[in-house]
């Protein structure tokens, strides 16, 4: 990704967590976590461990250069460590003979990878914490504000805006909480040698792998995993997932704040959400760059979950193909996250509009309800014909419903009792219910309600 386009896309903390510069010090601190293994395994000693590991400065490489010397082996680990040698040989040329010493570059890079995913991840964790608490507070003040349930893009049965947002907000928890799970118990370290047996430390091997796990506090896996990519799939379904979360949220706010609709905008600076030709717009920007890097990370999941099928005991290519899908994946996703949080805080919620929007149906949208209510008397067929008749009417004739249903139901119902029956703030069923679940609320009272409902706010 270049810089061009990075102020929409690479939005957030995860950018400099993901940068070159980031995977170079991961693959430093691997180098430095190996050499301090050898050393605690006796196999060199601390005073040359602690040499190649003070060696192992980020600042002393030069990406653009690593990456062209990376052409010539097929990674950057190589060229990576042979300035790394040539760097510690300056120092102690006794020390430089235990650079890598027993390491092949894929466990540099898939170790590297794994340190990177838990810097990223955390702060992604952070965000979406930050995200989810303002949500909820959304939520509960919107528990009980009517708004179009739409379904098929097409105005359905009301519900309220709280049980909206406690939707999104519902599913970023579940998503944080799988996060949580992968970067909690599936990351691991890397460290086999050429094909997974460890056989130039033999037999200091195992202890070594364990040494090695343990100063990089990341679990030991039961085996190297060089062609085995669970590990990496999980982490790339998890945060999948949540990146699908952060964008059903963006897609909501936009098709709401679309001006025929109305019912939520974005409230930005000067100069927030404007057109480069037309001085009118307000568009929510937040939202829109939001789903723009969420809609972009299903190919990201796929490409890694394909490159999972890799051959015998190191792949010829699926493995390579990872790095960059891995790291523009936690920089979509992180960018995703991070503009919706702006989006939240920019946020104006217009009952007003939401109210005047369950209006344009002439309450024919809750015939469903005036079915229910008839059903008793005349079953739940012959209410639902009636009705349907009498809604079917009035758009051919384009009246009031509540008149047109007065008339095809004077024998059933008063106008006044059908009027009743199609008032949305009455049928709002479980909603608020549910949302209170998502908030964790309790002992809210109708008169607390009755505030949230009718006024604009932030």
């Amino acid at each position: 990704m270049t810089g061009l386009f990075d102020g929409v896309l690479n939005h957030g903390p995860l950018g400099p967590l993901t940068d070159d510069t980031a995977w170079i010090r991961a693959m430093l601190d691997t180098e430095a976590a190996l050499a301090r293994a050898l050393a605690d395994t006796g196999v060199i000693t601390r005073e040359r461990a602690e040499t190649i590991a003070a060696t192992c400065v980020a600042a002393h490489y030069d990406p653009a250069a690593l990456g062209r010397a990376a052409a010539g082996g097929g990674n950057p680990v190589i060229p990576l460590v042979g300035q790394l040698t040539a760097d510690v040989r300056e120092v102690d040329p006794e020390a430089a003979r235990h650079v890598h010493q027993g390491a092949t570059s894929q466990d540099v890079m898939d170790t590297a990878a794994m340190l990177l995913v838990r810097g990223a991840g955390h702060a992604l964790r952070a965000e979406l914490a930050a995200l989810t608490q303002e949500l909820r507070a959304l939520a509960d003040r919107h528990r009980t504000t009517p708004v179009p349930g739409r379904t098929l893009l097409q105005q359905a049965l009301p519900t309220t805006f709280g049980a909206v947002v406690a939707s999104w907000t519902s599913g970023l928890t579940g998503a944080a909480e799988r996060l949580g799970e992968v970067l909690d118990h599936r990351l691991a370290t890397q460290l086999g040698g050429a094909v997974g047996t460890l056989a130039s430390l033999h037999p200091h091997g195992p202890a070594v792998a364990a040494a090695f796990a343990a100063r990089l506090d990341l679990p030991e896996p039961l085996l190297p995993w060089h062609t085995e990519r669970g590990r990496v799939t999980e982490i790339a379904g998890a945060l999948g997932r949540v990146s699908g979360a952060a964008g059903n949220a963006a897609q909501d706010v936009v098709l709401l704040a679309q001006t025929e609709v109305g019912e939520v905008s974005e409230e930005g600076g000067s100069g927030v959400g404007g057109s480069s030709t037309m001085p009118h717009k307000r568009n929510p920007v937040a939202a829109v760059s939001a789903l723009a890097a969420a809609r972009q990370t299903p190919g990201l999941v796929a490409t890694l979950f394909a490159a999972q099928i890799q051959e015998h005991q190191r792949a010829a290519g699926a493995w390579q193909a990872e790095w960059l899908p891995l790291t523009d994946l936690l920089r979509r996703t992180g960018s995703a996250v991070s503009w919706l949080r702006v989006s939240v805080e920019r946020l104006r919620v217009h009952p007003d509009r939401m109210a005047a929007n369950l209006d344009l149906t002439g309450g024919s949208a809750l015939s469903e309800r005036l079915t229910a209510d008839l059903t008793p008397e005349l079953g739940r067929l012959a209410a639902h014909q009636r009705v349907g008749a009498a809604c079917r009417a009035a758009v051919d004739e384009d009246r009031d419903p509540v008149e047109v249903l007065a008339e095809h139901l004077h024998d059933l119902r008063t106008r006044d009792r059908i009027r009743s029956l199609l008032d949305p703030v009455d049928y709002l069923g479980a909603a608020p219910v549910f949302t209170d679940r998502v908030t964790g609320r309790t002992g809210r009272t109708a008169s607390t309600d009755q505030e949230e409902v009718g006024t604009d706010e932030r």
